[in-house]
């Protein structure tokens, strides 16, 4: 016998929960029923439904209906009890796992109840002995990611150590790795109660590991991806930001997919392959929003209207409580349009809030109307005027 057949044997071995979970009990309930066998009743208990004895299968019934009372009990008195403990504490991370291990631990009882069901019914053959060890191996490694996913805070406060900028995005990316992890050592001793060696199955799969990896080289891309825009810090959860023709607010970044919420409220899923290797605008991170404009006044403005609007127009935003004064300010009488003199405004507000922001324009525009109004001139639009030399005669 090699290693590698001794190591799976042994695998297997300690994998097989069932074969000593009834700790001789079902054996005992057994010998219980001897008396009943031999009574004056005995015919009527050794009659068979389905090839299993009348007896063994009401007593079946009875102990699977006995473990799922066990269930309820455990699960509204312990539990219960145990979260009414943990409120007390002055963490809240006790009255997570609690709740996070109520769902495998009452599904664990009914697996147990299924093992004495089938035991007590001889028909616990090496397939059933399996499917109740995947079950039992199932609802532990449930237990396990549902207490992982109840310290999601927790990892969120060591990463925020680290970067706290950035606390989220790598507490969500550590813990899809450490899922996945836990997930494939659950699926290895799954496979290893199915009497599967996963080494060697391991090993098969280098075989085709060129063509695996041509397959993944989307996927590796996208991950090597995730880790640049971890890296580099370019998007934030709950950022605005525009990434090729995409724009609106990150909701997750994933170590596939970024998603991101579009304004029209639609969910826009991108690879981080094309977001790590696009220019990315953030718009949450300006501390200041721009203000562009041309003004257009009519051709019958003097010359010395417009040298009193443009001063004008520069003194009220100098003033203006909304205008960043740490930021260029221009106002200058730029051309000669087609139809209008056009005076160029450049300037910031104080603030990026969309919003205010807009607030800030209103208020500027219509100050700019009374100052235009209260110089004697008014706003040009687009017109021609037409010459005529001679008219043709009568």
């Amino acid at each position: 016998m090699d290693a590698n057949t001794s190591v799976e044997q042994n695998m297997t071995q300690v994998l097989n929960v069932i074969d000593d979970l009834d700790m001789g009990l079902a054996q005992e309930i057994q010998d219980l029923l001897t008396p009943l066998y031999i009574s004056k009743y005995g015919q009527f208990f050794q009659q068979t439904v389905f090839g299993i004895p009348f007896a063994n299968l009401v007593l079946a019934v009875f102990v699977f209906l006995f473990v799922l009372l066990l269930r309820k009990f455990f699960t509204y008195i312990v539990l219960s009890f145990l979260q009414r403990v943990a409120k007390r504490s002055d963490t809240f991370y006790d009255d997570r796992i609690i709740s996070a291990l109520k769902d495998p631990l009452r599904f664990g009882f009914i697996v147990i109840g299924l093992h004495f069901f089938f035991l007590l019914v001889f028909m616990e053959t090496d397939f059933v002995k399996n499917v109740l060890n995947t079950l039992l191996i199932y609802t532990l490694f449930w237990a396990i990611l549902s207490v992982t996913e109840a310290l999601r805070e927790l990892l969120y406060g060591l990463t925020s150590k680290f970067n706290p900028d950035l606390s989220k995005e790598m507490g969500n990316f550590i813990l899809t790795i450490l899922k996945i992890f836990i997930g494939g050592i659950g699926l290895a001793a799954i496979l290893q109660v199915w009497g599967i060696n996963v080494t060697a199955l391991i090993a098969s799969l280098g075989l085709g590991g060129l063509a695996f990896a041509l397959a993944a080289k989307d996927t590796a891309s996208n991950l090597f991806g995730s880790f640049a825009l971890l890296a580099d810090k370019s998007i934030r959860i709950g950022e605005w930001v525009k990434v090729g023709g995409v724009e609106g607010v990150v909701e997750d970044v994933g170590m596939r997919t970024t998603k991101i919420r579009s304004f029209q409220k639609t969910l826009i899923t991108v690879p981080n392959q094309l977001v790590a290797n696009q220019p990315i605008e953030n718009f949450s991170r300006r501390g200041i929003r721009r203000i562009k404009m041309h003004i257009g006044l009519t051709y019958g403005t003097s010359s010395e209207q417009i040298v009193n609007i443009k001063n004008d127009i520069e003194t009220m935003l100098r003033e203006h409580e909304g205008i960043s004064q740490k930021d260029s300010l221009m106002v200058y009488f730029d051309s000669f349009g087609d139809s209008s003199l056009n005076i160029f405004i450049y300037t910031f507000t104080a603030t990026a809030n969309w919003e205010k922001y807009l607030e800030t324009r209103e208020d500027i525009h219509i100050r700019i109307m009374k100052i235009v109004e209260k110089n004697g001139s008014g706003f040009a639009f687009p017109s021609q005027s037409i010459y005529v030399e001679s008219l043709p005669n009568p």
